[in-house]
């Protein structure tokens, strides 16, 4: 048998007709069926074709010939002070007739290449479907992702859980109050790293509620909190009633799509009404920031049965850029050696150096240098801190981080460190 190499299969942008054969990859490769016609419109609106690169085999008949994927959103994303363009790297797939080719590789290479070379966007950000992937291409794990399971009557809050009598709870359609919720998303997302800007397509997959994707669920639904000035947080949810067959009592399911408040009274009234339902016996919340304002308001937070995995992986596009254009928490001054297999331009020796604060007024510069290195590290390494959520001491002391310096790591630890800590609410 000839050995096949990855040089057989040429990587080019898709186009506008290459949908249904680019989707057809995903379908394959991620063992899923077709999606509902909603979904698979909204998806097709959120592509930007320019940006989707496939891999083709051109023995196969035409219309089969894509044989791996992967695409890129135009995101605009929170970072540690400030919202930054970010390429949101998404539909990364290989045909399971073609795999451990090389494809996957190529596609990979090629997009870090059209990256650089575009210079728009100084850094990129996927959500892993196997972690073992994307550290080979620079991506490092920055935020995790918080998955939470009540059984019904656990979910008390503490006495000293904020209270506001002003707020009020109020049922609603969730498409008849979008430009609420809306509302609250945007006073929330410049201060928290890992929210990206919402389109309306975008609001539109958040509030998807096709009748073929229940699986048996209620249709979706919304509850407010407010006052007389308006709308301070939101609940999207589905509910499931179920009865146990031999004595009949409730074992309800009530599933978490999103809730979201600008304070924590509005997000404890919330949590409050979800996890104190009748006739629910079971609440679960996926995509939570793993130090979610709710388990320290909680009466007994082991109820919340926390599991914790990988949320956003990021990636160092263009080193300098990305390391001046976010705030730091206080003041740095280190010289960097850092390896970039892929992306060369990055590796080499910098100073970065922050007087730390917000962004201009803690304005921090980084330029190459030929001053002895005080901190050895991979631009995977780098990419894992950006957001503030993983720390660099944590990592030097994994043998990730190299100090020529004593106290260099734990300096710069300190500086990139942020509060709140990253988290991402939606799979891009």
């Amino acid at each position: 048998m000839n050995t096949i190499m990855a040089e057989d299969y040429p990587i080019r942008p898709i186009t506008g007709d290459e949908y249904a054969s680019f989707r057809r990859v995903g379908v394959h490769a991620f063992a899923g069926g077709p999606p509902s016609p909603g979904r698979q419109a909204n998806r097709q609106r959120l592509l930007e074709v320019d940006r989707s690169l496939a891999a083709i085999d051109q023995s196969l008949p035409a219309g089969e010939q894509l044989v791996g994927t992967t695409s890129a959103y135009s995101l605009r994303m929170s970072v540690p002070g400030a919202v930054l363009p970010v390429a949101g790297v998404t539909a990364v797939s290989v045909l399971p007739s073609h795999r451990r080719r090389g494809v996957l590789r190529s596609l990979m290479r090629r997009q870090l290449a059209d990256l650089a070379t575009r210079g728009e966007e100084p850094v990129a950000a996927l959500w892993a479907s196997e972690t073992p992937i994307y550290p080979r291409y620079g991506y490092g794990r920055a935020s995790d992702s918080a998955y939470f399971h009540f059984k019904g009557g656990e979910g008390a809050l503490a006495k000293n859980a904020p209270a506001d009598p002003a707020l009020r709870l109020r049922l609603a359609e969730p498409d008849d109050v979008a430009a609420e919720l809306a509302k609250v998303y945007q006073a929330v997302q410049p201060g928290q790293p890992g929210f990206f800007a919402r389109s309306a397509d975008w609001w539109g997959r958040v509030l998807a509620d096709d009748p073929e994707d229940r699986h048996g669920f209620s249709p979706l639904r919304c509850l407010l909190a407010q006052d007389a000035a308006g709308v301070r947080g939101y609940a999207v949810y589905a509910t499931q009633e179920r009865w146990h067959d031999a004595t009949t009592l409730p074992d309800g399911l009530l599933v978490v799509r999103e809730v979201l408040a600008a304070d924590p009274a509005a997000g404890a009234a919330l949590w409050h009404n979800l996890l104190s339902r009748d006739l629910v016996d079971t609440v679960t919340a996926e995509l939570r920031g793993p130090a979610d304002p709710l388990l320290y308001q909680l009466l007994d937070p082991r109820r919340a049965r926390v599991s914790v995995a990988d949320g956003l992986w990021v990636r160092i596009i263009d080193l300098p850029a990305a390391l001046t254009r976010r705030a730091y928490s206080a003041p740095v001054d280190v010289v960097l050696e850092v390896t970039d297999e892929l992306l060369p331009a990055n590796a080499g020796r910098w100073r970065l150096r922050s007087g730390g604060g917000s962004v201009p007024d803690g304005t921090a510069t980084c330029h190459r240098s030929d001053q002895p290195a005080q901190l050895g590290l991979d631009v995977r390494e780098i990419g894992a801190a950006y957001l503030g959520g993983t720390r660099l001491g944590a990592l030097a002391a994994a043998g990730l981080v190299t100090e020529f310096q004593p106290g260099a790591a734990a300096r710069l630890s300190s500086a990139m460190s942020w509060d709140p800590a990253p988290w991402c609410p939606q799979i891009f």
